[in-house]
């Protein structure tokens, strides 16, 4: 097969998969996912039952994840020093979830080790869109981090927290 024969039938096959997302699910997505499948590489990671993983995730270290849980596209999931997501969680486009830190590995011209700590995020929470958790917090079961938050300290069980850094939000 010619180059030229490889170019057009490649692009006919995106311009067919392509069709069958948008017809499927009303959405363009990257043209790595439209040749993989999220559940899929849920399950390649052992990941729990029913959870979908974007194709485009950066997964790093020791990384677990329950059941029925949704990890968008663009997400960073740093299990460097473990990290732990429950059962049940909306994790949204362009989270990033760290366990471990080089800062004293820069500051020290390399002589000191990367920091790592557990991240632990409970069952049912929602991490609204590009928000980041340092390394070693523990956000608890049915809780919300609001989009664009900087969580830098533990989350209570069902408390909504949003903002740089998040803090409390409470209903009047």
């Amino acid at each position: 097969m010619s180059d030229l024969n490889f170019k057009s039938e490649f692009q006919k096959i995106f311009r067919d998969l392509r069709k069958e997302m948008y017809e499927k699910f009303n959405r363009h997505v990257s043209l790595q996912d439209l040749f993989s499948d999220r559940w899929e590489t849920a399950k390649f990671y052992k990941f729990g039952e029913g959870t979908s993983c974007y194709n485009n995730v950066l997964i790093i270290g020791d990384v677990k994840v329950g059941k029925n849980t949704w990890i968008g596209p663009n997400v960073i999931l740093d299990g460097s020093g473990g990290l732990e997501i429950g059962d049940h969680c909306s994790i949204s486009a362009g989270v990033q979830i760290y366990s471990h830190d080089t800062v004293q590995k820069s500051l020290s011209l390399g002589k000191d080790p990367a920091k790592t700590l557990k991240t632990r995020v409970g069952n049912g929470v929602y991490i609204g869109p590009n928000s980041i958790i340092e390394k070693g917090i523990s956000i608890g079961d049915q809780s919300i981090i609001g989009t664009m938050s900087f969580v830098n300290t533990n989350i209570p069980k069902g408390s909504k927290f949003y903002g740089i850094p998040a803090k409390e939000f409470k209903n009047p």
